[in-house]
């Protein structure tokens, strides 16, 4: 059955009005809310301790998703019913599913992640389109990092199309946003961590680098912008310059899917016994 609430009839209701605001990043900065839309991301966030504040949902929605409306009252946060019309307002996609969370800011201060000395880490420099960088997190996520960084030169960690391309997983691991890349670079090699830059143009090759099994021990990969890579002052920070090779007739990768072949190739080697071996070893 559906959550007993008032009916927000009108999009110019304050509640209505005040989630449609959150749309804008200088309204998600101040309030320190941001938009969860759809059955997965509202789940993720009702899971989220703290995290869900209200949620918006249309009747057939609540009925739909009973389930997630219960986790979401279980974690505290205020259920509204609401029209398909105040949804479509309040929601930033063409076709909204009938969820519509309002969360709070969850990111991580980058001192607590240097503290938990991770092993595999995604960083994050002058990634300025949000659904690259949502998809970035979802990769990181799936290869077992244990934190994400997002420099102060790239996007808003909380833009509703990277919320979305995250696809859960801003909920899953911990997040530090706007730390300029100098100090992200720094603080993590002074806890060991192996930086290498991911660029088309890196002197060395990733196959080489798995080949030679130095990609064993704790590692930061740094990513750049899609469009023009990362600056040589940045890739000077690193400790490699690593290029995925192109064994085919393709340009070149994608952003999210050279990520996802460098956070994997890290993980592999750093879950193989005795390191990493070559991939003609039997």
């Amino acid at each position: 059955m559906p959550p007993v609430a008032p009916e927000l009839i009108s999009p110019r209701s304050p509640r209505v009005s005040a989630a449609r605001r959150l749309g804008k990043r200088n309204f998600r900065g101040k309030e320190r809310l941001f938009l969860a839309e759809g059955p997965q991301a509202v789940r993720e966030a009702a899971g989220h301790d703290g995290t869900l504040v209200e949620l918006f949902a249309t009747v057939e929605a609540a009925e739909r998703y009973a389930d997630i409306i219960g986790e979401a009252r279980t974690a505290g946060a205020r259920v509204h019913l609401a029209s398909e019309d105040v949804i479509a307002d309040i929601s930033t996609t063409v076709t909204p599913q009938g969820l519509v969370g309002i969360c709070r800011f969850l990111d991580t201060p980058f001192e607590e992640i240097l503290a938990a000395r991770p092993k595999l880490v995604a960083v994050l420099a002058h990634v300025r389109d949000p659904g690259n960088a949502g998809t970035v997190l979802r990769c990181a996520d799936a290869a077992g990092a244990e934190a994400v960084v997002l420099t102060d030169a790239s996007v808003d960690l909380y833009n509703p199309k990277a919320v979305r391309a995250s696809v859960g997983s801003l909920f899953h691991l911990p997040v530090a946003v706007g730390v300029p890349v100098e100090r992200a670079v720094a603080g993590l090699k002074d806890t060991g961590v192996r930086i290498l830059a991911a660029d088309g143009a890196g002197d060395d090759d990733l196959d080489d680098e798995l080949d030679k099994g130095t990609m064993g021990g704790p590692t930061a990969w740094v990513f750049g912008n899609e469009a023009w890579g990362l600056p040589e002052e940045t890739r000077a920070l690193a400790d490699a310059v690593v290029r995925v090779p192109i064994h085919g007739k393709a340009e070149s990768l994608n952003l999210a899917t050279a990520a996802a072949v460098c956070l994997y190739a890290s993980a592999r080697a750093q879950r193989a016994f005795g390191g990493c071996r070559s991939v003609t070893e039997s």
